[in-house]
């Protein structure tokens, strides 16, 4: 896409749309010279300019990448008129865009009903559903895998609600037996599953949890925020499908389409199998809601202010890459084989070792080293080396896991501490699917270097 091109577009656009109201002057407070302008524009380009190329297939690093054209563009033709999708009085139009997006994501997880709406950030999608969750059964105990986001823990806090963790297995997915285990005590409210944790990517088994959500009355709700748009892909290039068609028989999930959705940050959604939920919402506002008897957005959200741009924006992306398997399923599934690709890289490797079996797209491996000191020395080396090299850059990440975490996926090393550091890559970016090979062997290399291994 060219986006000078389509961006002079949407300027053009607004333009004309603006010229219907008739001409006025901007008020002499907002204006600005435009040399003062232009420097000031400048020093923000260089400041910018400490900043990792996340665009870039150097870097597999975080989940970081940037947001397709499409949604750029759309961000900007609603950001110049910069509607608030609270409610219909401040966004109409880019209401109605969210209302459709949002039908469009119920329905790549299988909802028949829903209720739902985009939010600034998976975290509050997620505070959202844990406050249905203390609504529907209150008093009672929320339950999510060790290895679950921060952020139930922390919303549980907020919420003053009882949370707890439950044991992974050694592929770090939900212990479905100490799980069942914890509910025969009859006082958990809801059961938190995540098919593709943020650390490794694991899938928890849904499709198997949803028997204990019907003998033991809990609710389920799944955090898909990082692995949610491989439901286009399930089933496909050892993605499991039982757990993401699974998802249709869960009371909420939540999903970021500022993550796999080529959005740009402020993009989470949440999403409510019964619309009956919605009256653990309702509230009224003398100011806001007086130009529709219709739905308001601000009324099924527990936040106010919500910038209509990023509707648009993901209303526009999916108007040309649509979730479907040949759409936006495209783009996740480079992901996945870049990941697959580079697993076989390292079982095959004299300096890496896989740390498990990637399930989506994020790859773990360390250093083939004798102790866990080393492990770990060598690991934060091979990631400060590859990302302050000048001629030949790579940016990795690295996760922290304890002796016991290494044991059970079958490393042995002399244990001379208790945790190390290991490197972590997100292969987010369809473009790693071609440039994985380099990857692979830039941190051999980096491995390998003296200094490292002395």
């Amino acid at each position: 896409m060219n986006l000078r091109h389509w961006l002079s577009a949407a300027v053009d656009a607004h333009e004309s749309w603006a010229k219907g109201f008739g001409d006025f002057s901007p008020h002499p407070a907002l204006h600005v010279d435009e040399t003062r302008f232009g420097e000031a524009l400048g020093e923000l380009g260089e400041r910018l300019r400490d900043n990792y190329p996340f665009f870039h297939p150097r870097y597999a690093g975080q989940m970081l990448k940037p947001p397709h054209p499409a949604a750029v563009v759309g961000y900007l033709a609603a950001m110049q008129i910069n509607p608030n999708n609270h409610a219909l009085d401040g966004g109409r139009a880019t209401a109605e865009l969210e209302k459709e997006v949002v039908a469009q994501l119920a329905g790549m997880f299988g909802y028949r009903t829903h209720l739902g709406h985009l939010t600034s950030s998976g975290t509050i999608a997620n505070l959202e559903a844990l406050f249905v969750a203390r609504e529907t059964h209150p008093g009672k105990v929320v339950l999510y895998s060790a290895d679950a986001h921060y952020t139930h823990s922390r919303m549980c806090q907020v919420l003053g609600v009882a949370g707890e963790p439950v044991p992974v297995d050694a592929g770090g997915r939900m212990d479905l037996d100490a799980l069942a285990d914890r509910l025969r005590r009859g006082d958990v409210g809801t059961v938190v599953l995540t098919p593709g944790t943020t650390g490794l990517g694991a899938v928890d088994p849904i499709h198997e949890a949803l028997a204990l959500k019907e003998k033991y009355g809990v609710r389920i709700h799944v955090d898909a925020a990082y692995g949610g748009f491989f439901s286009l892909v399930a089933g496909e290039f050892g993605i499991p499908a039982g757990p993401f068609a699974a998802i249709a028989g869960c009371d909420s999930v939540v999903v970021d389409p500022h993550k796999h959705g080529l959005q740009p940050y402020g993009c989470g959604a949440v999403l409510f199998a019964d619309p009956a939920v919605g009256r653990f919402y309702r509230h009224d506002s003398p100011y806001t809601y007086f130009t529709s008897d219709e739905l308001h957005l601000g009324e099924i959200s527990l936040e106010c202010s919500r910038a209509g741009a990023a509707a648009a924006a993901l209303w526009l992306t999916l108007k040309v890459l649509p979730l479907t398997r040949d759409g936006l399923g495209a783009v996740v599934a480079a992901g996945r084989r870049a990941a697959v690709r580079w697993a076989e890289l390292i079982e095959n490797s004299e300096t890496l070792s896989l740390y498990q079996k990637p399930e989506l797209d994020i790859v773990s491996y360390l250093p083939n080293v004798a102790a866990l000191s080393e492990v770990d020395r060598v690991s934060a080396g091979v990631m400060d080396r590859g990302m302050t090299d000048p001629e030949d850059p790579v940016f990795l990440a690295t996760y922290t896991v304890t002796a016991e975490a290494l044991r059970a996926r079958g490393h042995r090393f002399t244990e001379d501490a208790a945790q190390a550091r290991i490197l972590r890559s997100v292969l987010m970016k369809p473009e790693h699917e071609s440039t994985v090979d380099a990857l692979h062997a830039r941190v051999e290399a980096l491995v390998g270097g003296d200094e490292l291994l002395a």
